[in-house]
């Protein structure tokens, strides 16, 4: 099993390099930094969200947020809103037109993904988004340790 464990967890560093890389390759094309494509990215997966929250969730020091926030807003990339019943309270959400943009530099790493899935039963396929998940979480446990200190 060791021997095993070493294997997988050289793949997912490679992976990690790798998605860093094109990561990087889509930031580039679309004039955005690494932070400002994770915030982008955690809006289109969790929807509106407080700056406050955005923050967290991205691993980013909610005073670089409000930076961040505004380059993307500038940029077109985002709207804040206003809560209605409590004015203090803003949201921000990605504006979808511009999050299309984003998705099609993505596609051909989407497509290769996809045809690797097909290759798979839906057993494997849950196995292997189990494994990955808990591989997030414990990656979310070590980040926390290691923020603490």
């Amino acid at each position: 099993m060791p021997k095993r464990s070493a294997e997988i967890r050289t793949a997912l560093r490679d992976l990690r390099v790798q998605l860093a890389l094109l990561n990087h390759h889509v930031g580039y094309q679309l004039s955005l930094k690494d932070a400002e494509l994770d915030c982008l990215d955690v809006l289109a997966r969790d929807g509106a969200l407080t700056p406050s929250v955005l923050a967290r969730r991205s691993g980013i020091h909610p005073a670089t947020m409000t930076g961040i926030l505004d380059r993307l807003e500038r940029g077109g990339w985002i709207v804040r809103d206003r809560d209605q019943a409590d004015r203090r309270r803003v949201t921000v959400s990605v504006v979808k037109d511009r999050a299309a943009e984003v998705y099609q530099l993505y596609r051909g790493m989407n497509s290769a993904v996809d045809r690797i899935c097909a290759s798979y039963s839906e057993d494997e396929l849950d196995l292997i988004a189990g494994f990955l998940r808990r591989c997030a979480e414990a990656g979310e446990t070590s980040t926390a340790k290691l923020a603490a200190t």
